[in-house]
């Protein structure tokens, strides 16, 4: 291996070293704690230290880093301390997760580190979002994330290259190619020659360098640093590794042929540089005993002390509270004039004053920019807040999530639209892993809102009409609301604006031109938690939301000879159970009427709820209106005949006959 020293001088050198020294020997600590059954898991980075120790030094101390769950020498160089990663492994109270995640399964705004999910690629994304904050704050910052070859297989990971691309982000993708994805050779992995080949797919620069050798590693990442501060850009770059040991420990390396681990062993990163140093005449045998002594020292102290640490008491109430970012929302009361305005027009009007009271908003969707979103509701929006908080976005839902989430670490808002709710598949691993999870995992905020036109009415079709609502109201750490009225669509909107927690909102398509109503022209914002009564009454209540609300007003009008009590529930996730047992206990008879479908809609967490809190208040079973378990049909009889609104009134009947 040849080193090239360029201008460091012996001092930078032996710092260098030291930081290389130190996760190796932390390493083989850890795989003696394994065999003595003092710790139960460990992924080993043993052989490819120089890629996490020389690309952070590269870094400045504000630039963002995301590594993967190999890579043990970012921590240690950004000066984590050892007791408190090892409090973490194990699950101790003082953990970054306070045991609730293990690996580095966690962030810390403090070292400027965002660790990974399990799902490998989803992280990519976000360092597209931290990015593109520096770009928007007019920052000379970098952020460097790092992947597998495995990985790279990903949807994810070619999403966000092109997000990066397009959008000339200050990205450096790091692709650790260390020859197996757990047991799987590249060979099954891929089929073009190199990995930094793609670079070229997506119109960036790429770089393909020794991961083994710490100084190529650290001169490449601090050139490319430099000029990426200057220049904005996404560059990728390949490393060349070996993992010398399993995917983790209990996996082996029985698939690795003999020859391969003899070629690599001869490539090991701090063996190599260890001699280089005792040839410039930097280290020597006393110099580096020392070292090896005082790190072994630190080290089983550290971890001595992080044994001792405290395992966590369950606490189901503080469980269930940390889901959420701390939050106590001030409602804002509507003051000024009111007019007569469209649904759509209503949502429009909150996005606009959202922009307007928050400086640090970004809005991001497909075609939402100069031509105003596939309903119009952003029109006009770029001229006035510029395409930079205004941005078209390529298709690539989870991407675009993912960059929402790395906005918010770096403390700014955004409202992701979701062109059609049905296409929110396509980032339902970043919303329901990333979003809803990141605060019970390590205490940051997800300050991003999903806006989902949804629902059936307009002869869309299977994959433009679906009411999902209930994908997301079982997930904890997601908020949903879902209005039904252009005040309520207002108020709503911002109040998912102002909560810095993630907010599913559902917009039904169907209303937005067709429904109108009148809404104040000031800011002013509803309770998400709430509800509220359309109508009182005493012989049996409906509660519903969205287009239901609509139904159950028609069917109300057209008999006037029952009193019904109907509650609209505009907010789903957290749902208002006091008014719920307030309409039951009203009137004894219930009936839940939704869009969605019937089986395990959400219709069916309040039946149960009812059934099980309020049993003694009825005087009849809870009975569901909901649509039918098929797909939505596109054909207007079809579509009529699927929608719940079709068997209201037999419902009704046979509620009032029981």
């Amino acid at each position: 291996m040849r080193f090239d020293r360029k201008d460091k001088d012996n001092s930078t050198l032996l710092n260098l070293y030291k930081q290389l020294l130190y996760p190796r020997l932390i390493e083989e600590k850890m795989l003696i704690l394994l065999r003595q059954g003092r710790i139960g898991k460990w992924f080993s980075g043993i052989g490819q230290e120089a890629i996490a120790v020389g690309s952070t030094l590269a870094m400045d101390a504000d630039d963002y880093i995301l590594p993967m769950h190999r890579n043990l020498g970012v921590f240690t160089s950004r000066g984590v301390p050892l007791w408190k990663l090892m409090a973490q492994w194990q699950g101790k109270v003082t953990g970054f997760t306070k045991g609730r995640d293990r690996s580095f399964h966690f962030g810390t705004q403090e070292h400027k580190i965002v660790g990974m999910i399990s799902h490998l690629g989803p992280q990519l994304a976000l360092a597209d979002g931290m990015a593109l904050a520096d770009v928007l704050a007019g920052k000379p910052g970098v952020t460097l994330v790092y992947t597998g070859e495995g990985a790279t297989s990903e949807g994810d990971f070619h999403e966000a290259l092109n997000v990066a691309s397009v959008w000339n982000l200050p990205v450096i993708f790091l692709i650790e190619n260390n020859g197996y994805g757990l047991s799987t050779p590249t060979s099954e992995q891929y089929r073009c020659k190199d990995l930094v080949d793609r670079a070229l797919g997506y119109g960036m620069e790429g770089l393909q360098i020794d991961g083994n050798n710490i100084l190529e590693v650290y001169d490449t990442i601090s050139e490319v640093t430099e000029r990426l501060r200057k220049d904005p850009k996404p560059v990728l770059i390949e490393c060349i590794t070996f993992r010398m040991r399993g995917h983790e420990e209990a996996s082996g390396i029985k698939y690795v042929p003999p020859h391969l681990l003899e070629t690599w062993e001869k490539k090991d990163p701090v063996k190599n540089f260890e001699l280089y140093l005792y040839g410039q005449g930097i280290l020597t045998d006393a110099i580096c005993e020392d070292l090896k002594a005082g790190f072994k020292k630190q080290i089983d102290q550290d971890i001595d002390l992080a044994f001792r640490e405290e395992e966590p008491q369950a606490n189901p109430q503080r469980e269930t509270e940390d889901m959420f970012f701390p939050y106590k929302q001030q409602v804002k009361t509507p003051e000024g004039p009111s007019k007569e305005i469209r649904f759509l027009d209503a949502i429009s009007e909150g996005l606009r004053l959202g922009m307007e009271q928050y400086p640090n908003l970004v809005l991001m969707g497909q075609d939402i920019a100069a031509y105003g979103g596939a309903f119009k509701i952003t029109e006009g929006f770029a001229g006035t807040f510029g395409t930079q908080r205004v941005r078209n976005t390529p298709i690539c839902e989870s991407a675009i999530v993912g960059a929402a989430l790395g906005l918010s670490i770096k403390g700014y808002k955004s409202v992701v639209e979701m062109q059609f709710a049905d296409f929110v598949t396509c980032g339902f691993n970043q919303i329901v892993n990333n979003l809803a999870k990141t605060h019970y995992r390590w205490g940051e905020k997800a300050d991003v809102v999903i806006r989902m036109p949804t629902g059936a009415g307009t002869g869309a079709g299977p994959f433009h009409s679906q009411s999902n609502e209930a994908w997301f109201t079982k997930t904890p750490g997601l908020k949903v609301v879902y209005p039904a009225f252009p005040y309520d669509a207002k108020g709503l909107l911002l109040a998912a604006i102002e909560d810095p927690n993630p907010v599913i909102y559902f917009e039904h398509k169907y209303l937005y031109r067709s429904l109108t109503g009148q809404v104040p022209e000031g800011y002013y914002t509803l309770e998400i938690g709430k509800s509220q009564v359309i109508r009182e009454g005493n012989t049996f209540c409906i509660l519903t939301y969205g287009l239901g609300v609509h139904w159950a007003l028609s069917y109300i009008n057209q008999h006037p000879e029952l009193s019904v009590y109907l509650l609209d529930l505009y907010s789903l996730q957290p749902w208002d159970k006091e008014a719920v047992l307030k309409a039951v206990k009203a009137t004894g008879k219930v009936l839940i009427l939704h869009e969605d479908t019937l089986s395990s809609g959400f219709g069916a967490e309040l039946s149960a709820w009812i059934a099980e809190h309020c049993f003694e208040y009825l005087d009849a079973p809870v009975m569901r209106c909901a649509s039918l378990d098929t797909a939505i049909p596109m054909n207007k009889a079809l579509e009529e005949s699927f929608l719940a609104k079709s068997r209201l009134a037999e419902t009704v009947e046979k509620l009032l006959d029981y």
